[in-house]
């Protein structure tokens, strides 16, 4: 049975409910209590669109970049008081400056 469907039709009807079960039977999804084939369709569809593409390794390893840099910036009383916009710049110039 399509996992997103049952737990999408059980948070809405309840967990204890039959509702779900019905309502899969009725659009095809399941035959009693066995999945269809359109059922089976159904849960690749879902998985196929809400997957993430994997992140380049570049975006990732800025990504620590930037953590670490807020991190050691973020000790200042003066960083902290800075507006976010201020913020990004500086940790951008703690990377470019003092990260290689």
């Amino acid at each position: 049975m399509p996992k997103f469907l049952e737990d999408k039709l059980k948070a809405e009807y309840g967990a204890n409910s039959a509702t779900p079960y019905k309502v899969m039977n009725a659009i095809g999804a399941m035959r009693g209590n066995k999945e269809t084939a359109k059922g089976a369709a159904m849960q690749v569809q879902h998985d196929r669109d809400t997957a993430r593409p994997p992140l380049h390794p570049a975006l990732v390893i800025h990504g620590a970049k930037v953590k670490a840099a807020h991190a050691v910036l973020s000790q200042s009383p003066r960083f902290r008081a800075m507006p976010a916009t201020q913020r990004m710049q500086a940790v951008q110039h703690h990377i470019r400056t003092r990260m290689k």
